[in-house]
């Protein structure tokens, strides 16, 4: 059996659903998770070092560095290969497993 996940925290759900290329013929799809964009989001957007951004989204710097490394590798091969890039739906389960940490609607 294995250990439950810890719960990620994120600034929000994203409101963009998909990321898809134009004046050339979509070659499929790819799927980054909500923890993947968050990742992605802090260390390359707001430029905050690993260390911080897994604070900011409760994990282990090591964990974090995982998840970062996944998203990279998914937006790389939607960036390469010509796939659409979307955000994975939630599934009920994952609803627990993120957390938004910025301010209440």
């Amino acid at each position: 059996m294995s250990r439950p996940k810890k719960p990620r925290f994120v600034s929000g759900y994203p409101t963009l659903a998909a990321f898809v290329p134009q004046g050339v013929p979509v070659a499929g799809e790819v799927f980054l998770s909500v923890e993947g964009l968050e990742a992605i989001r802090l260390s390359d957007f707001e430029h905050l070092d690993q260390e911080s951004a897994a604070n900011l989204m409760q994990v282990s710097r090591q964990t974090y560095g995982r998840i970062l490394a996944t998203a990279r590798s998914i937006v790389g091969e939607a960036l390469v290969t010509g796939k659409a890039l979307r955000r994975r739906k939630p599934l009920c389960q994952d609803l627990t497993e993120v957390v938004p940490w910025g301010p209440a609607p």
